[in-house]
Parts: structure tokens; sequence; C-alpha cells
């Protein structure tokens, strides 16, 4: 699988790892808990992997967050029903014209 695959999964899984922290009420509950430090062992793996097929690692960090923090934009849009301001639409724009300014560094 390509770096950029592996760099894909991370983002997917660190937008999830975010939903994940609320639930656990400050790490005082188990199952919840669990998943969360899973996810958070699971990112660090598909990083590590995504930046052994080649993605440089400066690149795959910027990347990552930058994901994470767009879906994590857009999941509270969508499922938490956060605001729409011009001033998230104007970040989420940021954000993604970062991420792939970053990603056409390395092509």
């Amino acid at each position: 699988m390509s770096g950029w695959l592996w760099l894909l999964a991370a983002g997917v899984v660190e937008i999830a790892w975010a939903q994940s922290i609320p639930p656990t009420h400050g790490l005082t509950r188990f199952w919840p808990s669990v998943l969360c430090v899973a996810l958070c062992v699971a990112i660090i793996w598909l990083l590590a992997k995504a930046t052994l097929a080649g993605v440089p690692v400066s690149t795959a960090y910027v990347v990552f967050t930058g994901m994470g923090a767009a879906g994590a934009l857009l999941l509270g849009l969508a499922v938490h029903h956060d605001p729409l301001t011009p001033v998230r639409v104007g970040a989420l724009v940021l954000i993604t014209g970062g991420v792939l300014l970053a990603h056409a560094s390395t092509a």
C-alpha cells in the first residue's frame, strides 16, 4: 500500500479518535477509555507505516493533523450541530489549502 493511503487511514482514525475522547469522561470510563487508547496506538502505527512507505515525516504530520482538524470541524457541524460561521468556513479553507500545499511539495 502506498504511503499516502497509510496516511489517509491515519487521518480517518485520527478523526475517530478525537470523537472517542468525550465518552471516556476524563478516562474514568473503562471501555470508552480502552477504545480511545487503542485508536491512539493505531494512529501511531499507521503514521509509522506512512513514513516507512516514503512520505516524509514533516509532510505526513502536517497532512495528518490537517485531516484531523478538518474532520473534527466537519463532524462538529454535521453531527454535533455546531454553528456554521464565516470564521469556521475560513478555517476549513485554510486547513485544506495547507494540506494540499504540503502534499504538492512532495510530488
